[in-house]
């Protein structure tokens, strides 16, 4: 009997084999990823420093880089258990329409209403927020999926919740924007008028669309102001990243269980939460030295923060209330064009992504928005999933790492997050469809003027 004919469309994992623990790559790294500055003092952060703005057992799983495995508590795995395991998926249809001897693998997290990975760390960071007795949380988000992940997770745990969404996501998603305010959030356009970062923003740059680095400043100020609130946010930290493990943990354990070894794996790169969960047990392999695979991270052209960044210290947030993290970044005043994969406008990386990259660890590539639609467009007819604008990116370059195997003839084995739905995104496709798409790459001058605002570290 054929390979093809053993391995399921669908390989799911049986509720006990589920992962009962989250994965910290910055572990098993020789070159550890630079600590978290003061921005006042230039000296590392501290956890009394961050008390004020994130929940205590939150800020000891960021700062933590030895402890390779957390236990997750069984009141989050409970919740995980209503749409986990997560199915890992062969696209054989998509093999077929490309005539491709690749073999072609996909890591499925849109079956739950907030559509995305989003909810495995938000229902983890609004536990330790009730854990630790607070009223509410605030957070950004740029296409909504995050914020409709925290307003379920928070209404499940009785928590209020404040969100600040990216203007031009706020006006292209209403849908998504009524979704969070159906689980009981409140939801503002970033920047506003409502805190004095934003005001100030809007006075720097009147018109703007807001950016993510824009809402966290907001956001951060909004928790500040607020006796029993806590800032959390979606991507970018290590501590959103080590929940995300679970989406790797998964997708190993259902690729070990069918002997399928990936050379290919490929996640599309806003903050890093999606990537960083997809790869995370696989890059342990690769830093132990067991495997040798090759990682991809896909970016939209219109903001290149890997590509054509700069690795430096930098500001997280625009409005520069965040503490400095070394990473790639396009310069906290660059403010991406309004595409529309919003959860991809971010002007930074991840700083253990930023690490492993600049070590050689994986690569990047930046794609441009009328191709990430062509793809997802192609993959959405054969395969039977709307993916959203963000994880397209993932299917663009899965589909053209498919079709080099099928000029070489090469039967590589590929594996890419399709870590959100785009049932919210019909704007874009309408725009795609009706030809009125177009592509913005920004200019070597827009991104030296970025870079011109770093702060100076020595």
């Amino acid at each position: 009997m054929s390979e093809e004919k053993v391995i399921p469309y669908k390989i799911y994992l049986e509720e006990s084999e589920m992962p009962r623990q989250w994965y910290n790559m910055r572990a098993d790294m020789k070159n550890k990823p630079a600590p978290l500055l003061n921005k006042d003092t230039l000296k590392p952060i501290t956890f009394e420093e961050l008390q004020p703005v994130f929940c205590d057992e939150l800020i000891k799983q960021e700062l933590d880089e030895t402890t390779p495995y957390f236990d997750i508590p069984q009141e989050i795995l409970d919740f995980y258990k209503m749409y986990r395991p997560a199915p890992l998926v062969r696209a054989y249809c998509l093999e077929k329409a490309l005539d491709t001897p690749a073999k072609i693998y996909y890591k499925f997290e849109g079956n739950n209403t907030s559509g995305s990975h989003k909810l495995n760390s938000a229902i983890a960071q609004a536990y330790y927020a009730k854990e630790q007795g607070l009223k509410g949380v605030t957070t950004e988000t740029g296409a909504g999926q995050w914020g409709t992940a925290l307003s379920m997770a928070s209404s499940y745990l009785g928590l209020d919740c404040n969100v600040y969404m990216v203007k031009c996501s706020y006006e292209q998603k209403p849908f998504r924007r009524e979704v969070m305010r159906t689980y009981g959030a409140s939801v503002t356009p970033s920047p506003s008028t409502t805190t004095e970062v934003g005001k100030r923003i809007l006075e720097a740059h009147p018109g703007t669309t807001g950016s993510l680095g824009c809402a966290i400043s907001e956001a951060i100020e909004a928790a500040g102001n607020k006796e029993g609130y806590r800032y959390v946010l979606g991507s970018v930290l290590n501590q959103v990243m080590l929940h995300q493990s679970i989406i790797g943990l998964e997708a190993k354990a259902a690729m070990d269980k069918y002997g399928i070894d990936p050379d290919i794996i490929i996640g599309c790169a806003g903050g890093g939460s999606n990537l960083g969960g997809l790869i995370a047990p696989f890059m342990r392999e690769k830093l132990l030295g067991n495997k040798d695979y090759r990682f991809i991270a896909v970016e939209p052209a219109s903001c290149p923060t890997l590509t054509r960044g700069k690795y430096a210290y930098d500001y997280c947030d625009t409005g520069m209330v965040c503490p400095l993290s070394k990473m790639y970044t396009l310069g906290s005043g660059f403010i991406p064009s309004s595409s529309h994969a919003g959860g991809l406008r971010y002007h930074g990386m991840n700083s253990t992504l930023s690490q492993l990259y600049a070590d050689g660890y994986m690569e990047a590539m930046s794609v441009e928005q009328t191709s990430v639609f062509e793809a997802a467009q192609r993959f959405a007819r054969v395969e039977g999933i709307l993916p959203a604008p963000e994880s397209s990116h993932a299917i663009k370059v899965a589909i053209d790492e498919a079709l080099k195997c099928k000029e070489t003839g090469e039967e590589k084995t590929i594996l890419f997050g399709l870590t959100g739905t785009g049932y919210f995104d019909m704007y874009a496709y309408q725009r795609y469809n009706d030809g009125e798409m177009g592509d913005y790459v920004p200019s070597d001058e827009e991104i030296n003027a970025g870079l011109a605002g770093l702060p100076k570290v020595d």
